[in-house]
């Protein structure tokens, strides 16, 4: 706006008009006078807000779209209705506003009958409480983890600062979310390593951060273990930093190397002294996400090893259990509920706080490390 000759406030105008209020018509930004809009309109100026082109409807409620940014490529974000039960314990704000939720090891939202509930001033009707966006930072990505469907893609491109936190404004405005009071919470989570799109990465959370209104503590973002990356998150102010998601996977580097080949060139004990020098806040706790691959890595006494190390650390930390979701061409198998069962018992024992993922959308390929943008399939579910 400024260099247009303009007030800089006008910028704040813009950014209220994009981020708040969502609109995506330069001529319906009414807040900037009639003689400007019709300026931006004729110098070619538009809204590039990535596009819905697809979307895929679970029987259990959540969403997986197909977002188009700026090109012909798609990447995929996902809308779960009452969560996954991720965020529980990580000392969020979700805690804060819903206490019940950390009295359970199995986080269920409170309504998943399908029917509707109303918020805390009931002037409105909703179908879910609280929801989680999951959003991506890549088309496709370049870790390569076997046990992932992502992975097959390969790595297509980076995506902008503007297409990864356009994602969230085209699903919070899909479902009418107003925030600040409704209680939605985004994983960067979907396709591709945050951490291998840094700068992208960041700029996006600041903009969500400062222009959405999304608090930091709304925000989780997963690395697979990028530990130049981990370094640079540990020097991000407060104000602007996500929690931090470790994706573990395995008890040790011999078999974490299997599955996951990044750990030859940043085994655990490096990603751990590198989560070390993360500035936790007040009851903020690091989480370490942990695929239980049948037969592979479901076996009590590898619980017992991840208790080991988890204690280790010496941070104040969380176990959060995925079983693995299973996608075409990937070869693991399911764990078994007894293994589920009694891997996470086994943690408990150990004194470490372990929290159990429930799958979302698993019959649509929107389920972790299902997103492969997949169209046809069996059983897919509705389509819009």
């Amino acid at each position: 706006m400024a260099e247009a000759g303009e007030p800089r406030w006008r910028g704040k105008q813009l950014a209220e008009a994009l981020y708040r209020q969502k609109l995506t018509d330069v001529n319906a930004i009414t807040t900037l006078p009639g003689s400007l809009r019709r300026r931006l309109m004729e110098a070619g100026w538009t809204v590039g807000r990535p596009a819905i082109v697809s979307v895929f409807r679970s029987a259990d409620g959540t969403e997986r779209y197909l977002v188009r940014g700026n090109d012909d490529q798609t990447m995929e974000t996902v809308w779960m209705p009452e969560g996954d039960g991720g965020e529980t314990g990580d000392g969020s704000e979700v805690e804060e506003t819903d206490p019940t939720l950390s009295s359970t090891l199995l986080a269920v939202g409170r309504r998943m009958d399908g029917a509707p509930s109303k918020s805390e001033d009931g002037a409105r009707r909703r179908e879910w409480d609280r929801a989680t966006i999951c959003v991506s930072s890549q088309v496709g990505c370049a870790v390569n983890c076997r046990f992932c469907l992502t992975a097959k893609l390969g790595l297509q491109r980076n995506l902008s600062a503007g297409e990864i936190a356009g994602q969230v404004v085209a699903v919070l405005d899909r479902h009418g979310v107003e925030v600040g009071r409704d209680r939605v919470n985004l994983v960067f989570m979907g396709m591709g390593e945050p951490f291998l799109n840094y700068d992208e990465f960041m700029a996006a959370v600041r903009l969500l951060v400062e222009e959405a209104g999304i608090g930091p503590l709304r925000m989780t973002v997963s690395t697979s273990g990028i530990v130049p990356g981990i370094g640079r998150f540990a020097r991000e102010p407060d104000a602007v930093r996500p929690k931090l998601a470790i994706s573990l996977n395995a008890p040790d580097d011999v078999i974490r190397e299997e599955v996951m080949p990044i750990n030859r060139k940043w085994p655990i004990g490096a990603v751990i002294d590198a989560v070390r020098k993360v500035p936790l806040r007040s009851r903020e706790r690091v989480t370490f996400e942990y695929v239980l691959l049948g037969g592979v890595t479901d076996r009590p006494e590898q619980a017992a090893k991840v208790a080991r190390l988890v204690r280790r650390t010496g941070l104040p930390a969380k176990v959060n259990l995925i079983a693995w979701n299973p996608g075409p061409g990937i070869g693991y198998a399911m764990p078994s509920p007894e293994s589920v069962e009694d891997f996470r018992r086994t943690l408990a024992e150990e004194g470490v706080p372990v929290y159990l993922r429930r799958p979302r959308g698993r019959d649509i390929y929107a389920a972790c490390g299902q997103l492969k943008r997949t169209v046809e399939a069996e059983g897919i579910g509705n389509r819009e």
